[in-house]
């Protein structure tokens, strides 16, 4: 699938992968197993333009593309599935204010969070508003020149350790026409975070709640016009189901690389388990089925670079496919492992582990299906 990328995707995608080869993939069972958030090591990111990838070069961006961005994401996953999602969740936050805050906005916070001066962290999600995002409870009122924010996020990648929140507050109605976005710091007084969450996988980020305790912050930190915030984070939604089916990728990807090899590897009655013809099938099924995820994922990107009527439906069945597929490959390459696959040592258990979460985040796969048929309807 490389045949289609011009030198400098190549390029791209090579610089991602030796990140990915010296600074993750070698500590990533490390930073699973003992719940280390590596914010040295994502910052390293930033130096290579990972931190902003699709935000504009005047602010610190590399204004890249999001087929760019998907192929940095695979490669980045292939060493830590975790580490990765968190990179893209910050790239999301970048990209809000790059496309939707005032000029000035952009030059206050831009430069700080695309070198990861500042990690952020995105806050949509509720503890009674999951997949009905428009029915968010935490709110924003007006006092003067300020906003004062009440309310709490759950399932926050990065709470309590990230110095900027991107926060989805209700400011008006019922509904999704009444959510305003603003910029809330970890310092403002009245900002707490709940237990880090114990958690199948995805160990290598904190998770926690995010509450707001009658938070104070200014106007000037609202996001665009009141009311528009919703329409702000669906936005952003396509973009970010890319970036969590890529991280699904790359991660099946590895898994299959480590079932090739040991297929080669391990001996059982007096041959290499790849000599056996149920190997071998299994091992094309997963190579089948992890080239078709990587072609409609690109297609997927490339529809939403060209901003296509049909981008947002590409991007739902992307993230659906992609994120359900690098589940049943990485599970398949633990088995091919058979009884090694379930332990820590061969890093297989870890990547299914990880991947588990993808057909739930970014919006869980049945959400991605009345998406997809919603807009087929339409016709």
């Amino acid at each position: 699938m490389t045949a289609d990328l011009t030198s400098e995707q190549k390029l791209i995608q090579q610089t991602a992968a030796d990140f990915a080869g010296e600074k993750l993939r070698p500590y990533a069972a490390e930073w699973d197993e003992k719940k280390h958030f590596p914010v040295d090591v994502i910052r390293e990111a930033a130096s290579l333009g990972f931190a902003g990838l699709y935000v504009n070069e005047d602010v610190g961006g590399s204004a890249l593309s999001r087929f760019d961005a998907v192929l940095v994401f695979e490669q980045l996953s292939q060493g830590c599935v975790s580490t990765a999602a968190y990179i893209s969740i910050h790239n999301m936050c970048s990209w809000m204010i790059d496309r939707f805050a005032s000029d000035e906005m952009r030059k206050e916070w831009l430069p700080q969070l695309t070198s990861m001066e500042l990690l952020s962290s995105y806050c949509l999600t509720e503890p009674g508003a999951g997949s009905d995002a428009a029915s968010l409870k935490t709110r924003a009122v007006k006092d003067g020149d300020d906003y004062i924010l009440t309310g709490s996020k759950q399932f926050i990648s990065a709470a309590g350790t990230s110095d900027v929140y991107i926060v989805m507050a209700r400011t008006g109605v019922d509904g999704p026409k009444g959510i305003s976005t603003f910029i809330v710091r970890k310092d403002d007084k009245g900002l707490s975070f709940g237990a880090n969450e114990k958690k199948m996988g995805w160990n290598s980020q904190p998770t926690r709640q995010v509450i707001f305790d009658g938070v104070r912050i200014p106007a000037s930190r609202r996001v665009g016009a009141e009311g528009d915030g919703f329409r702000f984070a669906m936005a952003g939604l396509d973009g970010g189901r890319l970036n969590i089916a890529a991280c699904s990728l790359g991660g099946m990807q590895e898994a299959l690389n480590k079932a090739l090899a040991y297929a080669k590897d391990r001996k059982q009655f007096g041959q290499a388990i790849a000599d056996f013809q149920s190997a071998q099938f299994k091992l094309a099924d997963m190579e089948t089925e992890t080239q078709a995820a990587r072609m409609m994922l690109y297609a997927a990107a490339r529809e939403l670079d060209a901003k296509t009527p049909m981008a947002t439906r590409w991007c739902a069945m992307a993230k659906r496919f992609v994120t359900d597929t690098g589940f049943k490959v990485a599970n398949d390459a633990l088995q091919l492992h058979g009884g090694y696959g379930y332990l820590s040592d061969y890093g297989v258990e870890r990547i299914v582990r990880d991947l588990r979460v993808h057909q739930i985040l970014e919006g869980t796969n049945e959400v991605m299906r009345v998406i997809v048929s919603r807009d087929m309807l339409r016709q």
